[in-house]
């Protein structure tokens, strides 16, 4: 597979279509060990130390945003579950009322409807 890329690159040289990366990529690499490593930092596969570090304190920073988020929802799911049992809880009260004043004999008077 390398051998074919090889000559694809080359003969893209010849005709004209650009810069050849295999012909730059080896004259890194004919410096050994110190050209791996710059081809390496190009390619992105090794990062520098401080590259790093900037990436884990982002990383943490949306983790801990992430966190705070998740717990104020979780507070506001408990705040409308609350707010929803008390509804019930007037609902419920309303109905028994609704039920008593039926026992005594007395109508219920409904509010007329808005048109």
């Amino acid at each position: 597979m390398v051998p074919d890329l090889v000559r694809v690159l080359a003969a893209a040289e010849e005709v004209g279509a650009g810069p050849d990366i295999g012909k730059m990529i080896g004259q890194l690499l004919q410096y050994g060990v110190v050209g791996l490593i710059v081809v390496l930092l190009i390619l992105g596969v090794l990062v520098p130390k401080w590259a790093m570090n900037n990436l884990i304190a982002d990383k943490d920073g949306w983790r801990a945003a992430y966190e705070t988020e998740r717990d104020a929802h979780q507070a506001t799911r408990q705040q409308l579950a609350a707010a929803q049992a008390s509804a019930e809880v007037a609902t419920e009260q309303g109905q028994a009322m609704v039920r008593l004043l039926e026992e005594f004999g007395h109508r219920p008077q409904t509010a007329p409807r808005s048109a």
